[in-house]
């Protein structure tokens, strides 16, 4: 494979490419949060189920409004009602059903009450304060669509539906292996020369917040067939291998002919920056196949490849359409910069006032620079051999799970 850099766009093309949503299970709502809808739900019920007062007050009908109506019945949430006799009101709650003849309600602070029944002011029109029967939901229509990532709202939907278990995608199972014999695990004593592995935590929590689930984790040492072993391995039980580390030219990177060795190696040195050394490709296992992407060791370059990389390759395995791209803000940039022959994603912090969104850079944008991404919420996208300067528009990608 030739090594001039490759494009952002073709390497996510060649991940991407014959990847299908993985298999389907059925879960229990209440185990479900954050999970992706396998199929389609449609609505059971009407929301709300009947026509419902939107606040505590009278109901009556609207061409009665403006007399001395007298209080015929009292209608609290949760309790049946009957017909609304013709020149009477009821009392009424917030969530109670309307009565068979009435068409509107007035709010309490509104009317006079008198030994004889209320004052109504006379310009209530018909509809007034009222919520239609099915107004949120109709039943028989489309719930929630397949894809759709069940946070709050769409949990809250469901339980409202009376829904139980739904269908949805298995969560991606992902390999995380730390490369080089200098990375250890906070809480050993550091020896000269070794750094604590800090791609680890951070990785698993962007696993976790795309939707996926490390089920196998492995220090490797700086060895070739050490590291042949333990790619295998991880290709046995995972859809997606990642690793940190080890894909640059070295002598002691040996990931990337591990992976020429034991699977197909896709794309290698992007045109991006941070992030030229990463690595893309498939490692086979028994008739199937794990995506592989191999993260460059800097802790930043490792932070954005995962959001360029891995957020679109599991939003492909999940069938989550919102997980597949980052949303785009144009913003004004509050600083200068220029770039040579490599795209560049800067970590930036995005305000918004009324002019709109504005981007404050970080610094110091070295790969090493983790403190960059702390209080990153975007990457400014800098084109390549092109010169930014201050109050200039620049394209962010916002950085959010879904």
């Amino acid at each position: 494979m030739a090594d001039e850099l490759q494009s952002v766009e073709a390497a996510l093309g060649a991940l991407l490419d014959g990847v299908a949503p993985l298999p389907a299970e059925t879960v229990p709502c209440d185990q479900t949060a954050g999970r992706v809808l396998a199929a389609s739900v449609a609505a059971r019920l009407d929301v709300p189920p009947f026509d419902n007062s939107a606040m505590d007050g009278y109901a009556l009908r609207a061409v009665d409004a403006g007399r001395v109506l007298p209080i015929s019945q009292r209608i609290a949430a949760g309790q049946p009602a009957g017909p609304l006799i013709a020149g009477t009101c009821a009392r009424i709650f917030t969530g109670g059903e309307i009565p068979p003849g009435a068409d509107c309600v007035v709010m309490q602070e509104r009317v006079e009450v008198r030994e004889d029944g209320i004052r109504v002011p006379g310009d209530i029109p018909s509809g007034d304060n009222v919520r239609r029967r099915g107004r949120d939901v109709q039943a028989g229509n489309e719930l929630l669509a397949a894809g759709t990532r069940l946070e709050a709202a769409a949990l809250g939907q469901l339980a409202g539906q009376g829904v139980t278990e739904v269908e949805v995608r298995r969560r991606p199972r992902i390999a995380l292996l730390s490369t080089g014999d200098e990375v250890i695990t906070p809480g050993q004593p550091l020896a000269p020369g070794q750094i604590y592995n800090s791609n680890r935590p951070m990785l698993t929590r962007l696993v976790e917040r795309f939707g996926g689930d490390v089920v196998y984790t492995a220090g490797v040492p700086d060895d070739f067939e050490a590291t042949c072993r333990t790619l295998t391995e991880a290709a046995e039980i995972a859809d997606v291998v990642i690793t940190t580390g080890g894909v640059s030219v070295g002598e002691e990177d040996h990931v990337k002919h591990a992976l020429e060795r034991l699977g197909q190696l896709d794309m290698w040195r992007l045109a991006m920056r941070p992030g030229k050394p990463l690595a893309l490709g498939r490692l086979p296992h028994e008739g199937a196949e794990a995506r592989f992407i191999g993260l460059p060791g800097n802790p930043v370059s490792g932070y954005v490849g995962a959001w360029l990389f891995l957020r679109p390759l599991l939003g492909e395995l999940l069938g989550c359409p919102a997980l597949k791209t980052l949303p785009r803000i144009r913003a004004r940039s509050d600083f200068a910069t220029r770039t040579q022959a490599r795209r560049h994603y800067m970590r930036v912090s995005l305000t918004f006032d009324e002019d709109g969104a504005r981007a404050h850079a970080f610094a110091d944008q070295n790969s090493a620079v983790l403190s960059s991404c702390v209080t990153a919420n975007a990457l400014a996208v800098i084109p390549a051999h092109s010169e930014l300067h201050s109050g200039d528009p620049v394209d962010c990608l916002w950085l959010v799970e879904a």
